[in-house]
């Protein structure tokens, strides 16, 4: 199997959701948004204010409700996570991963941060805006 229908077939598993929701969803408490795309690309292009900012090799071990190094925000398997990434690839498989953590609620951001940054939601440079972990 090739990557193609990989993501094909991960990607049938997953509610994926449009910036518009998304954004409807955070604002209204419902959804945790979880930015895990690497270093220079959010330098380079901004940060979703009031994301939480984790890198992708750390994704599993920070979200996992049971694990000991999880962030306070992982609070039980009942969280809707939206995961982002650049462009709405690496989002969804990291978002199958937390599906076998047991986080069913997982999902990702369909075109990715620039879809967002595109559909003119708040993006910021401002580092203390995003909680880092």
């Amino acid at each position: 199997m090739g990557i193609d229908e990989l993501l094909d077939r991960v990607r049938a598993a997953l509610d994926r959701v449009a910036p518009e929701e998304a954004h409807d969803a955070t604002q209204a408490g419902e959804a945790l948004l979880v930015d895990i795309r690497y270093a220079a690309l959010r330098d380079r292009d901004g940060l979703i204010p009031g994301a939480l900012v984790v890198e992708r090799n750390e994704l599993e071990w920070r979200l996992d409700p049971q694990g000991s190094h999880r962030a306070p925000e992982a609070a039980d398997h009942y969280v809707r996570v939206v995961v982002v990434c650049n462009e709405g690839y690496a989002s969804s498989l990291a978002a199958a991963s937390l599906h076998a953590l047991g986080l069913h609620r997982a999902t990702d951001l369909v075109g990715g941060f620039q879809a967002w940054k595109a559909a003119g939601f708040p993006v910021t440079r401002d580092r203390g805006a995003v909680r880092f972990r």
